[in-house]
């Protein structure tokens, strides 16, 4: 998933994926936390975009990264971040907060929480942790588990500048309409490897992020 193979936003898009949106009564924090209590039965999607990862990291790293829901007047929203463009992995991207898990981390709850009070400044107070999504494999070699938790305003935010560029939020309503969901594919030395983009006026969010969002979408849907 280096950023110098190719440039997502010049290729085809080869189909939209257009399922109906996630209905408006489900994007509620009531609604919301009811589910994770429920957990129904979901087939989440492969992670297409990592085929051929592991041969580069037989291991791969543990993650974190929280999916945070801001309860806004309007609706639901998610905090997004943009990397800075000098890092290793994702550099420049759109990605959630979060890192890689540490020794002294509890738990994969803990890791998110951590990852994005030193990424973002986002107390983890503020942060009302609903329950996590199955575990993302990255092109990159990392292994994610997706925190998905509510976040009540008033917080304060302070980006790290050596890994976050911008944060800003998205409607979650937008990201919940499979009429965004596009999908592309490149051919790599490695393989053909397709991937999902949702581009948000100038935010263009694809690869890694795009696809925790798909899970998040086909478990409020399920």
């Amino acid at each position: 998933m280096a950023k110098s193979l190719f440039d997502p936003q010049q290729l085809p898009i080869d189909a939209i994926a257009g399922e109906p949106a996630v209905a408006p009564e489900r994007l509620t924090p009531a609604w919301l936390r009811g589910r994770f209590i429920e957990q129904p039965l979901w087939t989440p999607e492969g992670a297409e975009e990592s085929l051929g990862s592991l041969s580069q990291r037989p291991t791969p790293t543990p993650a974190s990264v929280l999916i945070p829901l801001v309860q806004r007047e309007g609706g639901l929203t998610i905090l997004l971040t943009q990397r800075t463009a000098h890092l290793t992995d994702h550099g420049g991207q759109i990605s959630f907060p979060g890192g890689r898990a540490e020794d002294y981390d509890s738990d994969a709850v803990d890791t998110a929480l951590r990852e994005s009070e030193e990424e973002i400044g986002l107390a983890r107070r503020h942060v009302d942790v609903l329950g996590t999504l199955p575990k993302y494999l990255t092109g990159t070699g990392y292994c994610v588990t997706p925190v998905v938790g509510l976040i009540a305003p008033p917080f304060e935010l302070t980006a790290d500048p050596s890994e976050v560029a911008e944060i800003f939020e998205v409607p979650l309503a937008f990201l919940m309409d499979g009429l965004n969901h596009q999908r592309l594919s490149v051919q790599l030395p490695g393989g053909r490897r397709s991937f999902y983009a949702m581009p948000y006026g100038d935010y263009y969010i694809w690869g890694a992020t795009a696809g925790m969002l798909r899970n998040l979408f086909h478990f409020l849907r399920a």
